[in-house]
């Protein structure tokens, strides 16, 4: 059965674009033209994934985040023109799970849609995460590569595990010192560039942590 994405955007000419992308790739799309009227299809219709637009003529993009985010985890996508930092980490911050910046290229908006979907698979909960050469067991708190046991920190435990619980999904700054170090942290970013190359080093070849410039982290939900 096809996955349903529902497209939130009051541009017809880009909805079309998009609707036709994503039926190419074997997706059912429907779409909504203003941010409440999508927040009404989001409960109504279910979908599996919802693309977003932030310049909507009723409610700001990160506003219909936030609305969806008070009763579904569905995976949220936000595709926009504007390509600001600060819009992309309020989205983010709102519950958005990815951005991509208009104009986009097609193949890379269907594979983060595939992205997300598998991501929203993985949601059941799992004592275990794989991905390529990298293995975490939560219960047992034990990190390999291949067969080789990585021994980490408490602090770089606590870091991959936020990251791997978001695998493929952008986590900003905020978030991570939020959940690692607390709210008093969040200003405070070298703590994460000095754990992050920690990490890479100790990972190495394995599990590739992404730096997203202004934004923050995403662990490769690939192989």
């Amino acid at each position: 059965m096809a996955s349903r994405i529902l497209i939130i955007d009051d541009e017809p000419q880009l909805r079309k674009l998009v609707r036709v992308t994503l039926e190419a790739a074997g997706f059912e799309v429907r779409e909504a033209e203003a941010g409440l009227h999508g927040v009404n299809e989001t409960a109504f219709l279910k979908p599996d994934l919802v693309v977003l637009d932030l310049g909507l003529p009723d409610l700001d993009g990160a506003e219909v985040v936030r609305r969806i985010r008070e009763w579904s985890e569905v995976p949220i996508l936000v595709l926009s023109v504007r390509d600001d930092s600060r819009d992309k980490v309020e989205s983010l911050e709102a519950g958005a799970d990815d951005y991509v910046t208009k104009p986009f290229d097609s193949s890379e908006l269907v594979a983060r849609c595939h992205a997300l979907l598998r991501r929203r698979e993985r949601r059941i909960e799992s004592a275990i995460f794989e991905c390529g050469t990298l293995r975490i067991d939560f219960v047992s708190r034990e990190v390999r590569v291949g067969k080789r046991l990585i021994d980490l920190t408490s602090t770089e435990y606590a870091l991959l595990r936020v990251l791997a619980s978001n695998a493929g999904r952008a986590v900003t700054h905020a978030q991570i010192l939020r959940q690692v170090w607390g709210p008093s942290a969040v200003g405070q970013r070298q703590y994460l560039r000095v754990y992050v190359a920690a990490l890479r080093r100790k990972l190495a070849g394995s599990g590739k942590i992404e730096t997203l410039a202004g934004i923050g982290y995403r662990l490769s939900s690939t192989e």
